[in-house]
């Protein structure tokens, strides 16, 4: 006899964050007050800005941000973005109703990729780009870290400074990057990748690394962020992305040029590049049919 398995039950949709403002609105004291005016005003704006972007905008502190969104019932300010995404998304799936038919996803993938390649190309500084190859040259070590997507782009780069002959290891777990950074010195170099600026385990991580004195770098979407307060030199992505989108194509694409750009421009300061490149060629040459 075949046992019939309880249905599983449908996840529940996230609280909406504009109902939640709404119906606070009128009881908020005068500070929470100005953020859920800007907001209100703002969603999809809100949406893409970091906590640091708006409390700028909205002429509060953080805190009072944090405050806010937990006054309302969220953890903090990301659930309470991913709960204002949701009601973006579906204000504007009404708009869009008996519309147009939407683009075919390779069309909007290809897109979306074009577009993070030509904004981080206008965005990057080559100046900063320039000092983050010469630190990264001089380094007795480098430490590369990020989570989840920003992971796989700092694998990457560890994968290219490691070709070349510099000593880099990628970290994507956060303990063993936080226990990298306590073993860091002035001579080391430590790279953060979060296309937030916020993600909490590589802004501690960055943090740490500067207490030892290494050289850091941010590369990030957002130049007002807090990672940014930890690095010395921060590259700028270009890859504006909701809560929801979990790890867009804008993100990879943004943070592999500019990987690609550093790795240009590091290899002219690297005499003996050329034989790293040619030896870890060899070295990889039984791996493959």
């Amino acid at each position: 006899m075949t046992q019939t398995l309880p249905e599983r039950p449908a996840p529940a949709r996230p609280p909406s964050a504009l109902a939640r403002l709404h119906a606070e609105q009128a009881q908020l004291p005068p500070t929470l007050g100005r953020i859920a005016t800007y907001v209100l005003a703002h969603p999809e704006e809100v949406m893409y800005q970091t906590i640091t972007e708006l409390a700028g905008a909205a002429g509060v502190v953080e805190s009072a941000v944090t405050r806010l969104c937990r006054r309302l019932g969220f953890s903090g300010f990301h659930a309470f973005k991913i709960a204002l995404s949701g009601d973006v998304s579906q204000t504007q799936r009404h708009q869009t109703q008996g519309g147009p038919e939407a683009t075919d996803p390779l069309s909007v993938a290809a897109r979306q990729a074009v577009q993070a390649i030509e904004g981080t190309r206008q965005t990057v500084d080559p100046a900063a780009l320039e000092r983050v190859a010469r630190a990264i040259a001089g380094a007795v070590r480098v430490d590369v870290v990020g989570q989840s997507n920003s992971g796989l782009s700092a694998q990457f780069l560890a994968n290219k400074l490691a070709r070349v002959g510099v000593p880099a290891v990628a970290y994507t777990d956060p303990h063993l990057a936080a226990v990298a950074a306590s073993t860091q010195s002035a001579q080391g170099v430590v790279v953060g990748l979060t296309r937030s600026g916020s993600t909490i385990d590589t802004v501690q991580t960055l943090r740490l690394a500067a207490t030892r004195g290494a050289f850091t770098v941010a590369v990030t979407h957002r130049v007002s962020s807090p990672i940014t307060r930890h690095a010395r030199e921060v590259l700028s992505t270009s890859s504006p992305e909701a809560p929801l989108a979990g790890g867009a194509i804008s993100s990879l694409v943004s943070q592999v040029l500019l990987i690609e750009a550093l790795y240009l421009t590091l290899l002219p300061l690297l005499p003996g590049a050329g034989a790293f490149l040619r030896e870890t060629a060899e070295s990889v040459v039984d791996k493959k049919y």
